[in-house]
């Protein structure tokens, strides 16, 4: 049996922008997506902490060590500039290995900087 667990997370990123004019997605600085594997058109879950927003999209990669994390097209309706996001990406894992599977964890600080990893 496969069960989908969590493959990696970005705790605490901080919206710099949003474009409601693009297709959609969600823009995240290409170091941050390396750091916490995340990769190109990825699917993801975001999670609004100030407004309790959960959606999914895909992550797209935005300039390396910018510090960007970019709402675009209809996500850019979810969030505002400065609001704290949790970012989800998950992997089907065979049962055994999923009994001591751990997550990659990738905390950023307000400038979304890379300050701890797990």
């Amino acid at each position: 049996m496969l069960r989908m667990m969590c493959k990696s997370k970005i705790q605490k990123a901080t919206v710099t922008e949003t474009n409601l004019e693009y297709e959609g997605s969600i823009a995240i600085d290409k170091k941050i997506m390396a750091e916490a594997d995340i990769l190109p058109y990825e699917i993801v879950l975001v999670v609004n902490l100030n407004t309790g927003a959960r959606f999914e999209t895909y992550a797209i990669p935005a300039a390396n060590n910018s510090g960007v994390i970019g709402l675009q097209g209809g996500a850019a309706r979810l969030g505002a500039v400065g609001d704290k996001l949790i970012i989800i990406a998950y992997e089907f894992v065979e049962e055994e290995k999923a009994k001591v599977y751990k997550p990659k964890i990738v905390f950023l600080d307000e400038k979304n900087r890379l300050i701890k990893q797990t």
